[in-house]
């Protein structure tokens, strides 16, 4: 029989650009089988020759970035300037992989501070866990696989993927290029299908040692039930906020607020969707905010003046513009764009919102954001952490108190000073407390969410 396959569609054209294998049940516990067999190899491997890996394949992404580029552009809907800074992040992520993998290091343990432990040396090693199941989202189909992939190998863990159904095509390039950098079959095997079937198979088999997810809160908390005794971690989104003081150099504040709302039409978990601007400078702020949204190009994500493209579904932008209408109805005034068409949203920007709308309370995760003014520093600190969310927020100010006070108060896993909450280096630790998640990435952090301790008590 036939194997089943999914059509991968062209975001913007609508086309059919590929066809991928659908996964069976029985598909996955062979992928699974395949990376154990894998992995009991890969594991001893030396930390140099796995470095190596990571290092060719940071060079093969970097020589083939614009064919990335057009690959994501076209599966994932992203305009070609954000596809290229995604490919270049990537080349970034592997090369602080192949670095990463040289400093995984245990410590000595003093035990002789215990009466117990005198006379003994005590040490521990950092080792890997075994089998990685990673499930990653399609708004970047490229670095955000390269999260999950670059610390599990770096780790000497192999890794079984499911990359969203709709961008596949991207990680399959990535298998095919760590293939030829020297990676053992089976140390990656992908499977492709949907979350309730492949995810679930994937995440409930009880083989893997460790599960890293990003997606929605809903599916987060289902794969905590569903994982079993594995370690877990997950990055789950956000509603992100950025507090413009009038202290601050809120006119350069303008094209970062504006390029954080609506790059990959507003699908990144770190968009600005709620924006609190002072009284006192809010008009001249939105003033030259709607000129500079008036100025984006909205079409074909392949055009290399493209500023926003559709988003991944059509369905996904019509749930954002019911959003939106929901929110106007309730007395919100639409200050710009609003309308849809097919998977393109016009960018949308909103003001008199209200803390219980959909587009200021839930992750909107579509090019909309939402104005709101206030009077103080303190009132404006209390609405931003008024959220279930706690991914990252920004503030933009030159008052080192205010700044310091934001830090203190502000439960999320990143505060970012006189930038938006969009900022995210690779090397830096990354993810979310409350709803927005467990754990952290960024290479380093993941290799210790995807290693173990093994401690070792030598007795002479």
């Amino acid at each position: 029989m036939a194997q089943d396959t999914i059509a991968v569609l062209d975001k913007f054209t609508g086309e059919t650009i590929s066809r991928v294998p659908a996964a069976s049940q029985a598909d996955v516990r062979r992928a699974v089988e395949r990376a154990q067999k894998a992995f009991a190899e890969y594991s001893l491997w030396p930390a140099h020759r796995r470095a190596a890996v990571l290092e060719k394949a940071s060079r093969l992404i970097s020589e083939r970035r614009e064919g990335l580029a057009k690959t994501i552009c076209r599966e994932a809907g992203k305009s070609w300037k954000y596809s290229l800074i995604e490919t270049d992040r990537a080349v970034e992520t592997f090369k602080f992989a192949a670095e990463e993998t040289k400093r995984i290091h245990g410590e000595t343990v003093p035990l002789d501070a215990s009466t117990a432990g005198e006379g003994r040396l005590g040490f521990y090693l950092r080792v890997p866990v075994g089998v990685v199941a990673a499930i990653t989202p399609f708004n970047f189909p490229l670095n955000l696989v390269a999260h999950k992939v670059a610390p599990a190998l770096a780790a000497g863990d192999a890794v079984v993927l499911k990359p969203a159904t709709a961008t596949p095509l991207t990680a399959f390039a990535l298998q095919d290029i760590l293939r030829e950098a020297g990676l053992p079959e089976g140390a990656l095997e992908l499977v492709v299908g949907g979350g309730a079937t492949v995810g679930t198979w994937l995440v409930s088999d009880p083989r893997p040692a460790a599960v890293t997810f990003t997606g929605s809160p809903a599916v987060g908390l289902e794969i905590t039930r569903q994982a079993g005794l594995k370690k877990v971690a997950l990055e789950l989104g956000n509603n992100g906020g950025v507090i413009i003081e009038p202290d601050s150099d809120w006119e350069a504040a303008v094209p970062r607020c504006v390029m954080s709302a609506f790059a990959n039409s507003g699908q990144v978990c770190l968009s600005l969707q709620r924006l609190y601007v002072h009284e006192s400078i809010a008009a001249p702020f939105m003033e030259r905010l709607l000129s500079a949204v008036a100025g984006l190009k909205t079409g074909n994500p392949l055009d290399r003046d493209c500023d926003v493209g559709p988003m991944i579904s059509a369905a996904e932008a019509e749930r954002a513009e019911a959003w939106v209408k929901e929110a106007v109805s309730a007395g919100a005034r639409l200050l710009a764009g609003g309308g849809r068409k097919g998977a393109l949203m016009e960018p949308t920007v909103l003001d008199r919102v209200q803390p219980d709308m959909k587009v200021m309370c839930q992750e909107v995760f579509a090019p909309v954001v939402s104005a709101v003014s206030y009077r103080d520093f303190p009132e404006a600190l209390a609405q931003l952490a008024d959220t279930p969310y706690g991914l990252q927020a920004g503030i933009y100010t030159h008052d080192i108190a205010k700044a310091l006070e934001a830090v203190r108060r502000l439960d999320f896993g990143g505060v970012m000073i006189n930038d938006t909450p969009i900022f995210r280096a690779d090397n830096m630790p990354y993810g979310g407390n409350k709803a927005s998640g467990i754990g952290r990435e960024g290479v380093r952090y993941a290799v210790e969410e995807m290693t173990s301790l093994r401690m070792v008590v030598i007795k002479p």
